[in-house]
């Protein structure tokens, strides 16, 4: 049987980080014509360090984010080389560059430039283009007709741009929208509040005392920044059943603190814990993750983020009644490391 040839779509994948580079190289793979859009000035995506974060909100309420990658310097990656690249393009040890097998982020990033380059990717990119909004040309038509609306402005010319795609691929990241925990006093308290979104170096807290509020993976990175330069750290987590690892952190730093969580905030730069415990303190650091967040996309609720769940989608990638046209890459949150 011979089959016939697959039509060739055009379609706009949203975002130039490592899901939305590698769906554009197996698209062109396929015949379709492909356009990428991406609102920084390279690709990268999250591995695009940015240091300049002082136009973004520090708690990161505003709809759409000025700032993108929530990477601070000193970060290396938590999984091995030999599991973070594309299968059939290795991410292989280069002279003169970071050899470690758990690099820093800026060895990820030339990574994912090589891969631009290999595969020629570079030509489909419309650099500093922030997507505005996607929805449905026809929300009556639905399956194999249905067609995008994509309105986009180019950041610097401020330029409005309207296309029909006949897909369109979700590949923006997870972690760029930070997610806040619920806490009395916060709108009373007016010392400084950040989300790590915005942390890049440990400087700016000398002599403070600070609060990390979450012992995930970047509270620990922060805390031990932070021991070098700030005055007290007090890190407070759900549970204080810690790890050993932490647990030896804490008691090699005289200026390290556990505490539980935080039950209130007070007008006077009081923190106060759950089990009564109180400092005062000048900064409060929140890891607390992210949240997914897709201000741009309107699919008339068929597709919604609910208790930080994106659904309905098939295998995480396809909403079911929007499917082939409309997809997301990289949505899953637990994997191999």
């Amino acid at each position: 049987m011979i089959s016939e040839r697959k039509q060739s779509k055009y379609v706009c994948v949203i975002g130039a980080g490592p899901s939305g580079l590698v769906t554009t190289r197996e698209l062109r793979k396929e015949g379709h014509c492909v356009v990428m859009m991406e609102q920084n000035h390279d690709v990268g995506g999250q591995w695009l360090y940015d240091p300049n974060v002082e136009g973004e909100d520090p708690l990161g309420r505003s709809k759409f984010s000025e700032v993108h990658s929530s990477i601070y310097a000193s970060l290396r990656l938590a999984s091995p080389r030999e599991i973070v690249g594309f299968s059939d393009f290795p991410f292989v040890v280069k002279k003169g560059r970071d050899t470690r097998r758990f690099p820093g982020h800026r060895e990820l990033l030339w990574y994912l430039e090589d891969f631009c380059e290999c595969f020629g990717l570079r030509e489909t990119i419309r650099f500093n283009t922030r997507v505005e909004y996607v929805g449905m040309l026809d929300s009556d038509e639905v399956g194999e007709g249905l067609k995008w609306v994509v309105r986009s402005r180019d950041v610097e010319s401020e330029k409005v741009v309207e296309e029909v795609f006949d897909a369109v691929v979700v590949a923006t990241g997870q972690y760029s929208h930070p997610r806040l925990p619920s806490i009395k006093g916060m709108e009373a308290w007016k010392r400084k509040q950040m989300h790590s979104h915005i942390y890049r170096v440990p400087h700016p807290f000398h002599n403070e005392v600070v609060v990390v509020v979450g012992n995930a993976a970047s509270g620990q990175d922060i805390c031990i920044e932070l021991v070098g330069v700030a005055k007290e750290i007090h890190l407070s987590a759900k549970s204080l059943d810690i790890s050993e690892g932490l647990s030896k952190i804490i008691s090699k730093h005289h200026n390290l603190h556990l505490h539980p969580q935080i039950e209130s905030l007070h007008e006077d730069g009081r923190v106060v814990f759950v089990d009564g415990s109180w400092v005062v303190a000048d900064t409060i650091i929140y890891c607390t993750g992210y949240s997914y967040s897709f201000p741009f996309l309107d699919t008339k609720g068929i597709v919604a983020v609910d208790d930080d769940r994106v659904g309905p989608l098939y295998e995480h990638t396809f909403p079911p009644s929007l499917a082939p046209s409309l997809s997301f890459v990289g949505i899953p949150r637990k994997q191999c490391g």
